[in-house]
């Protein structure tokens, strides 16, 4: 039985590095001959169709939507873990923030369009779909900080505390250090996330090809540039080279983000 299962897992685990690999193939060979330095032009017009007003969006609304996230999600992992009573009304909790990571991203589309787009009256700007997106990513950096301080020894807590650190003092120097790495692996997920969102974004940022004036105008990100250009079926070529630089972009940021976390973890 031993080895049979063992050779299930490498099986499965050759199969979805072979996929990730084709995938991986699939949109270099598709994307990297279709790079262009008018894809790079500061401006778009209907002739290069350029990706840096797209870009520049995805960072805004990036910046925005964690700036909003971070600290709710994990102020409210904190409680969860340091301070709730363990009861029944705190288990639905847990199983409404684990439903909510499952939800499908059109269902917050949907929702920011009507609270954020129509009743508060934002229209289809940047500040709509940042919000949409943080109510998005918040159940997975809720779920990965709780359990990032479960992983922490209780004794560190109860030597803390006996020598004679408060209880907050006790969470923010000692068990939030030891949970940073899992942490950040939340952080990152979520970036991955919210670079990679198209449907909720249609709905609540718009698809509007500039940069952004200011907050309140409308925009497209990366995924939903290359939605677009995807779905015209006039310029497939620029949306395949889209996808090479999103991809791209993507491995960079888990590549820095694994990097900073490394260096946390031999520090601690």
């Amino acid at each position: 039985m031993d080895k049979i299962m063992k050779k299930l897992i490498y099986l499965v685990a050759s199969l979805t590095f072979a996929s990730l690999l084709g995938i991986v193939a699939y949109i270099v060979i598709k994307g990297l001959p279709n790079l262009s330095l008018d894809l790079f032009r500061f401006n778009y017009t209907t002739e290069n169709m350029s990706l840096v007003p797209a870009m520049i969006t995805t960072i805004i609304i990036t910046i925005i939507a964690l700036i909003i996230s971070i600290p709710i999600g994990i102020l409210t992992a904190i409680y969860l873990v340091e301070y709730a009573n363990k009861n029944i009304i705190m288990k639905f909790i847990s199983i409404a923030i684990d439903t909510l990571s499952g939800i499908p991203s059109i269902i917050y589309g949907l929702f920011g369009m009507i609270f954020f787009v129509t009743y508060l009256n934002l229209g289809f700007s940047i500040l709509a779909g940042s919000f949409t997106l943080s109510i998005m990513v918040l159940p997975l950096i809720i779920t990965t900080t709780r359990e990032s301080l479960l992983t922490v020894s209780d004794s560190l807590r109860q030597g803390s505390l006996a020598l004679g650190a408060t209880k907050v003092r006790t969470i923010f120097k000692v068990v939030l250090p030891c949970a940073l790495p899992g942490i950040f692996s939340g952080i990152i997920l979520s970036i991955g996330r919210i670079f990679g969102e198209s449907a909720a974004l249609i709905y609540t940022a718009g698809t509007v090809a500039q940069i952004p004036e200011n907050l309140f105008s409308s925009g497209r990100t990366l995924s939903v540039h290359m939605f677009a250009l995807s779905t015209e079926g006039l310029h497939t070529d620029k949306a395949y080279g889209t996808a090479f630089v999103l991809m791209i972009i993507i491995l960079l940021i888990n590549f820095l983000s694994n990097q900073v976390i490394k260096k946390i973890s031999k520090e601690k």
